[in-house]
């Protein structure tokens, strides 16, 4: 695709928007609602824009008034995902810690929802333009600064928090979608595989002491553990910072 001059930078966000007809067939909205469901239904390889036609009732030449390829599509679906995202209002300096903790499990539980976001996550062109990403990202920002960083170091810090959930739960995403293709619940397949995992840790006794403790409980309990114990350490060292 030539590279259009007067868009540096090619993204939804920066291209300017293509005159509407009077009567327009879709709104951007319906695109990017049914888009979602499409991407929640059957995943990010089922997404195109002629399948989202199809589910529309419209040929994909109703879409470029508002979207001009799939990249923008993508950008349009991650930015509506980023809108369920819960950050708080700053309010105290004293309470940074739950409002960080409040937006990191928020981000998570939005991932999990919508676990074809791991496969598009830093994949997605300018997406941080879009506006409920500077929504979330003003607002966590400001729950930093209200703690007493400066600018340049709350958004560091930012980073440093939202690194730590999207690196755990695209992992957890990915595993969740693996789980759904093989029909089975996170339960039972616990319980098929734990027999040859016993068998696997016989001769490494730390392992086999882990297993013995973790064996019978629910793996998503497991799963929520391991994140907020990271998400509480992390929490820790930017409190000695903050303090």
């Amino acid at each position: 695709m030539p590279v259009d001059k007067k868009q540096p930078i090619p993204s939804v966000w920066t291209r300017p928007q293509r005159r509407k007809r009077e009567q327009p067939a879709l709104s951007r909205n319906q695109i990017v609602a049914e888009a979602v469901r499409l991407l929640d239904e059957e995943g990010i390889d089922a997404l195109s824009l002629r399948r989202l036609g199809t589910r529309l009732n419209a040929g994909a030449t109703s879409f470029y008034s508002h979207v001009a390829n799939k990249d923008e599509l993508i950008e349009l679906v991650v930015d509506e995902v980023y809108g369920e995202i819960e950050v708080p209002d700053a309010d105290s300096p004293a309470n940074w810690r739950t409002g960080a903790a409040r937006c990191a499990q928020s981000l998570r539980a939005t991932i999990l929802k919508h676990p074809w976001m791991a496969s598009v996550l830093g994949e997605v062109g300018m997406s941080q333009l879009g506006p409920n990403v500077m929504r979330a990202s003003e607002g966590m920002l400001a729950i930093f600064r209200t703690a007493g960083l400066p600018a340049v170091e709350a958004d560091l810090t930012v980073s440093t928090l939202t690194g730590y959930v999207i690196g755990v739960t695209i992992t957890e995403a990915s595993w969740l979608t693996t789980l759904a293709r093989s029909g089975q619940s996170e339960q039972e397949w616990v319980k098929r595989v734990w027999p040859a995992a016993e068998e696997a840790a016989k001769d490494h006794p730390q392992l086999r002491e882990l297993y013995a403790a973790l064996g019978g409980k629910d793996p998503r309990e497991i799963r929520d553990e391991k994140f907020d114990y990271g998400l509480q350490r992390v929490l820790d060292g930017l409190a000695g910072r903050i303090g």
